[in-house]
Order: C-alpha cells, then structure tokens, then sequence
C-alpha cells in the first residue's frame, strides 16, 4: 500500500507499506504536477501513481529517501507517458 500526505508547500510524504517499509520525502512543484496530472487528479493520487510506476521499475530500495520529483524523472518519457496511462481514466 501506498499512503500520500502533505507536509508542506509542495512537500509530501509518502509511505510505502510492504516486507520492509520505506518512507520518501517528495517535492513536486504545481508546474510539474500539472504537467503530469493537467489539474484533472489530487496531489496525492498523482504521487501514488508515480510510486507505482516507479516500483514497477525498480525496487523500493533505489528509490531516494528525499527527492524533487521532476529532478528524479522530468524529462524521462518512457516514465512519464507510464503515469499517464495509471492516471487515464
């Protein structure tokens, strides 16, 4: 299970429950946000989709502890067009 909560002004925590417990500080700026969610989702949702994809990926365990998201996979096309199909309805 994924679990999302704001902490601060585009700050966010995200819990990823399973064998070993991992959590990540993430920064996702309102540009990058509605860039990948055009406005249409919650914060929150986009970051649980994010996860998703990136576990599909990689293990928790790659992933940093604290990053800005659109540092960590802005530009990766093959990552971002991945969110998009999670965040399709």
């Amino acid at each position: 299970m994924i679990s999302v909560s704001m902490v601060g002004a585009n700050t966010y925590q995200v819990v990823v429950e399973g064998t070993d417990e991992t959590e990540h500080r993430v920064i996702m700026g309102s540009d990058y946000y509605k860039h990948l969610s055009r406005g249409e989702f919650t914060h929150e949702w986009v970051l649980v989709q994010v996860f998703r994809v990136l576990l599909e990926h990689d293990a928790c365990a790659s992933i940093p502890v604290e990053f800005d998201l659109e540092e960590f996979i802005g530009g990766d096309v093959e990552i971002e067009s991945k969110i998009a199909a999670h965040l399709a309805p």
